[in-house]
């Protein structure tokens, strides 16, 4: 059997080195045979939080299906995306994929409807943000390590986490007392690693909840048809294979959209590299644009399904359904934990010092946000049927 696999490109000048990595807040030795930013991912790997994302909400809660996408699912695919990607483009496809399998560690239980919930409790004592969630996790939650707390990654990593949307100006509360540590320049693009995640997230739920709504009959192919790239290839598809069973109809759609969506990514983010010549990953830093983006005709594609999914999916009653759960889930618990801390368990009831304040509130988002779908209907239930075992 003959091979077609491409050769590995070179490291491009503006790639980030790991043998230059700007280090740890707590200095370490080196790990043998590991760059550090694999030891960044290994470690990310193996914390809690990612564990917990097999039992965190995409859209469906899990117990609606086992074929969803969870939030475990989604990271491993759109690591799989920002691998291929960063090798394409000579870039460290370790930390492209460190950033890829951390992006959404902080994400809530019931996903975005749980982190609705979530903020609009806690808006009197800072809001809640997910971006912020998942730094909290990494570099304060995660209680692993005898010398320090959180996972202690580099700083390189803790860049692109923060920057996952782009430079921040008005940074949440933890990243912003993190900056008096270890000074993340926050005012700057991040490195091209980084973006590659970025926009491999894109790519990666936009498919992959076109592939979940067409499994749940929110919609179907012909539905599709009129959207720009989208349609095109359903609209292909359909005519060629008119009596193909609807699940490999739909696989092969969504193989070749995200085929189409990575080729014109790499394309684009190749043509901006020969127009900005950067030189090195602080040079990328100083751009004061993107370095890697889709062409803007694949910008207005993405542009033009956000709504439709928005309507037919995001917002379709049984989602309805599901966020008016989801909302009374979370806010329930945290009226109650606000009001009476002694019901949290041991280990939380201890964090609090001071009840009813900013901080015990900010123990509380962090114990719910921690929760899986499964516990946290479990804890409710707990909590709130007389019947139920406590």
């Amino acid at each position: 059997m003959s091979s077609t696999a491409a050769p590995t490109p070179l490291r491009a000048p503006f790639a980030c080195d790991p043998q230059h990595s700007r280090g740890r807040a707590y200095a370490e030795e080196g790990s043998g045979e590991r760059s550090a930013f694999q030891r960044d991912r290994d470690r990310i790997v193996h914390s809690t939080a990612f564990r917990r994302l097999q039992y965190k909400t995409q859209v469906f809660v899990f117990h609606e299906g086992d074929h969803y996408r969870t939030r475990l699912t989604h990271s491993l695919e759109v690591a799989q995306i920002a691998r291929s990607i960063a090798r394409a483009l000579g870039l460290d496809e370790d930390l492209a994929e460190a950033l890829a399998l951390a992006h959404d560690v902080g994400h809530t239980c019931f996903g975005h409807s749980g982190e609705e919930a979530l903020n609009e409790v806690m808006r009197p004592y800072g809001g809640f943000d997910h971006n912020d969630q998942t730094f909290r996790a990494l570099t304060l939650l995660e209680r692993r390590y005898i010398a320090f707390n959180g996972l202690n990654l580099t700083w390189e990593t803790l860049e692109g986490v923060v920057k996952h949307n782009g430079p921040l100006t008005n940074p949440p509360p933890t990243i912003k007392a993190f900056q008096s540590v270890c000074d993340l320049k926050l005012e700057t693009y991040a490195s091209a690693e980084a973006q590659v995640a970025a926009l491999a997230d894109d790519i990666a739920y936009n498919n992959h909840d076109i592939d979940d709504g067409l499994r749940a009959g929110l919609f179907t192919p012909h539905d599709l048809l009129s959207l720009p790239v989208v349609g095109p290839v359903f609209d292909e598809l359909l005519r060629a294979h008119p009596g193909a069973e609807p699940v490999r109809l739909t696989h092969e759609a969504v193989r070749r959209l995200i085929n189409i969506m990575v080729t014109d990514l790499v394309t684009e983010t190749r043509a901006r590299i020969a127009a900005l010549k950067p030189t090195s990953a602080d040079a990328v830093r100083a751009l004061g644009q993107p370095l890697v983006a889709f062409s803007p005709a694949m910008q207005a594609a993405d542009k033009a399904l956000r709504p439709f999914m928005f309507d037919r999916m995001y917002r379709h009653y049984r989602v309805n359904r599901m966020i008016a759960k989801a909302r009374r889930v979370v806010q329930d618990m945290f009226h109650l934990f606000m009001e009476m801390p002694q019901t949290l368990p041991p280990e939380w009831q201890r964090q609090i010092t001071e009840p009813g304040s900013p901080a015990a509130a900010r123990v509380i988002a962090d114990y719910i946000a921690g929760m899986t779908d499964r516990y946290a209907l479990e804890e409710h239930r707990r909590l709130f049927d007389l019947t139920a075992k406590t």
